[in-house]
């Protein structure tokens, strides 16, 4: 009776066994199991990224560093180049120093050359931006608000219409708007480069889906239902929230008015109303003329002044456009 409790109560030997401990002596044919467990190829564990931390990639940063020698190379050469005289150009090396350094004199004579015209050539070009980049960015939130919150017959006629003129290129329209302004006489005025600059499909199309996505319509009817008007709502409701949106429109149709070259050239005569684009087109080419005077230390100053603003516009408004880029690419 003794024996038969004692071993209902610990259970069967395999359990009490497991209870006592390991044995002291392995089992016939359990060295042979261990030899071919330790001869088992062992499977290799996929590496694990961590958030935030992608993955390396040799061929995406050889590409990336080739962009960015493509990007910063030409930046390099024409700081170099803009600290040198007319003679250090050609006896020097296109992307080191020459023996003297003359930047400040470089601008000094560009800005008094010709009594100063670079001046006024930058003043056209401020004049554009600001009434035809900023009228382009005020028409394209207008419109993109309307057709993003608003539903009207021939709606799908109107963005059929703004992919249309968005795949269409501005130099092939040139000449037609070039014959248009001409029969009202129009040409070589400011305003045959500020008109045309108004209108920006891609500006427009650019704010229609950026609306889209950033302004809930429930916001709009509690605007409507607490007594606000249209425009009140357009103007203190929806305007805020398509701030990203407006940056990045405003940027977009900036640096194309502020490079814009084939425009200002068929409309414009009048060096007086010539931009800085225009205007250092035609200091280089003076050294093509007969008699006329060789300044490609002046053209390279004055491309450098040129772009300054936009490196400028660009890294203070930075954040805002990425995040009007980036808008929309994530659906929650």
């Amino acid at each position: 009776m003794t024996g038969t409790s004692s071993t209902s109560s610990t259970g069967s030997p395999a359990a009490a066994a497991s209870q006592s401990g390991p044995p002291s002596a392995s089992p016939p044919g359990s060295g042979h199991a261990a030899d071919a467990t330790r001869r088992a190829p062992r499977l290799r564990t996929p590496r694990r990224h961590t958030p935030g931390r992608p993955g390396r990639s040799v061929l995406l940063t050889v590409l990336t560093g080739l962009v960015l020698l493509y990007t910063v190379i030409p930046l390099a050469w024409l700081v170099i180049s803009a600290t040198k005289t007319q003679e250090g150009l050609a006896d020097s090396s296109g992307l080191w120093f020459g023996d003297d350094f003359a930047l400040w004199d470089n601008i000094s004579q560009t800005f008094t050359y010709e009594d100063g015209i670079f001046l006024r050539w930058l003043l056209n070009t401020l004049l554009y931006v600001v009434l035809g980049a900023g009228g382009a960015t005020f028409l394209a939130i207008l419109g993109g608000y309307a057709l993003a919150k608003f539903d009207f017959p021939g709606k799908r006629a109107v963005f059929a219409v703004v992919i249309g003129a968005v795949a269409v290129p501005g130099t092939a329209l040139a000449v037609p708007t070039f014959l248009m302004f001409s029969k009202m006489g129009l040409t070589d005025s400011p305003w045959a480069v500020i008109i045309p600059s108004l209108v920006s499909p891609f500006g427009l199309y650019l704010m229609w889906v950026f609306a889209t996505e950033a302004i809930p319509v429930e916001l709009l009817e509690a605007a409507r239902i607490d007594g606000a008007g249209e425009a009140r709502t357009f103007f203190r409701v929806a305007l805020p929230l398509l701030a990203p949106g407006i940056v990045t429109v405003l940027l977009f149709t900036t640096v194309a008015t502020w490079n814009n070259y084939f425009l200002p050239l068929i409309m414009l005569k009048d060096p007086d109303w010539y931009p800085l684009t225009l205007g250092l087109s035609s200091w280089n080419s003076q050294a093509e003329t007969i008699g006329g005077d060789v300044i490609f230390n002046l053209v390279i100053t004055g491309s450098l002044l040129t772009i300054v603003p936009l490196i400028g516009a660009f890294l203070l408004l930075q954040k805002y456009w990425q995040s009007g880029l980036a808008a929309g690419s994530v659906k929650e």
